[in-house]
């Protein structure tokens, strides 16, 4: 019985490790993010990133704290949203 629980305990250690690795190799899809930097924010809307840039002009909101920006992708969909016709 003893050497049953020993192989549990190793089959759930190699488990957790490997979805880890797995985890750390696949990056979350942009989809599934909240926040994006400035060039995933342009890869999340299929464009360049300086037309992404642009969108700043016409409006698109982008958080910044020191120095590092963010924009998150309820803003990028209404600023879309907004933009449609």
């Amino acid at each position: 019985m003893l050497k049953e629980k020993e192989f549990e305990e190793k089959l759930k250690q190699v488990i957790v490790s490997e979805t880890k690795n797995l985890l750390e190799k696949y990056p979350k899809p942009l989809t599934l993010q909240e926040w994006f930097s400035l060039t995933d924010g342009a890869k999340y809307t299929g464009v360049s990133y300086n037309t992404f840039i642009k969108f700043r002009t016409l409006g698109l909101k982008v958080c910044e704290i020191e120095g590092i920006k963010r924009v998150s992708k309820k803003e990028i969909d209404r600023f879309l949203e907004e933009h449609s016709f």
